[in-house]
């Protein structure tokens, strides 16, 4: 191949290159059922494949690895796996001490917190990935240039709201179990406010709104920083794919590509592990609300 043929070739690919826009919603596409490009909205029709594999998969890693741990576990001097595994154990135990009082409610809910944490950590560490690597490969395995697909669960808010429901009915559960349903009935109708009959309306959606807003907050929160932190990544990931086209300032965009993506990603292993631990708490404190009256 001449120089000239190469330097068109280069050229033509340039030119057929998405743009910055078109890269970015390419990559908050969603691999769904319907087979159409969507991004991530709520809509009881569609199924986002991707997101439904990998927080599956991540989740039989989550029970793999507590397994493993608990197989593992001895009485002796423990290596640095069972240590940091003991060190989490005993931070979940402790904080579900402190809010759940109720011993025989803690059996399930302690070991569900641990379970809770590790599964959205995992999900949320794979922000950590190259942007690229999974999407080209799938890209590669479908022979579409243009297939979808996103591989962070908790930044679709389906996900983060499907399991902030999953708390809701083990709330919902624990108040039935907790106060009898007849129990749980009647303070729906006289808590906050009192039991008198004119402020049952009141009381009752007061109620409805209380359980919809720690629901909803619950799944926005995760959903929303997780987000944000996927777009920071996109727009580092842009820094470093243009430096090849902008002349004499391509090698400082690479240098930022670097030096940002580095400080990023460092900064990013916090919000990662504080987002699993803010959503585990939440449920726990939710969980231990429902086993307290008004």
């Amino acid at each position: 191949m001449s120089i000239e043929e190469a330097g068109t070739q280069a050229h033509e690919a340039a030119a057929n290159a998405p743009s910055a826009g078109e890269y970015i919603v390419h990559h908050l596409t969603h691999l769904n059922s319907t087979g159409h490009p969507q991004a991530s909205i709520i809509d009881f029709s569609v199924i986002n494949l991707d997101t439904l594999f990998y927080s599956l998969t991540l989740g039989v890693v989550t029970i793999l690895i507590l397994w493993f741990a608990a197989r593992k576990a001895t009485s002796g001097v423990p290596g640095r796996f069972q240590g940091a595994v003991e060190v989490l154990v005993d931070m979940v135990a402790s904080q579900a001490k402190g809010i759940i009082h109720e011993e025989e409610s803690r059996k399930f809910v302690a070991p569900l917190a641990l379970t809770i944490f590790v599964w959205v950590f995992l999900m949320n560490a794979m922000d950590f990935l190259p942007l690229d690597v999974l999407p080209s490969l799938w890209q590669g395995v479908t022979g579409d240039h243009h297939a979808y697909m996103r591989v962070v669960p908790t930044a679709d808010l389906n996900a983060t709201l499907g399991m902030s429901l999953g708390v809701l009915l083990l709330c919902l559960y624990y108040n039935v179990k907790i106060k009898g349903f007849g129990g749980w009935v009647h303070e729906l109708f006289t808590a906050p406010f009192g039991s008198h009959p004119l402020l049952y309306p009141i009381n009752f959606a007061m109620q409805l709104i209380e359980f919809a807003a720690k629901t909803i907050s619950h799944g926005m929160r995760l959903f929303g920083n997780m987000y944000a932190g996927e777009l920071v990544f996109m727009l580092i990931a842009l820094m470093g794919a243009a430096w090849s086209s902008s002349g004499a300032t391509g090698p400082l965009l690479m240098l930022g590509h670097i030096l940002a993506g580095s400080v990023w990603a460092i900064f990013h292993i916090l919000i990662v592990v504080l987002q699993a631990f803010i959503f585990m708490m939440l449920a726990l404190v939710y969980i231990g609300q429902a086993h307290e009256g008004h």
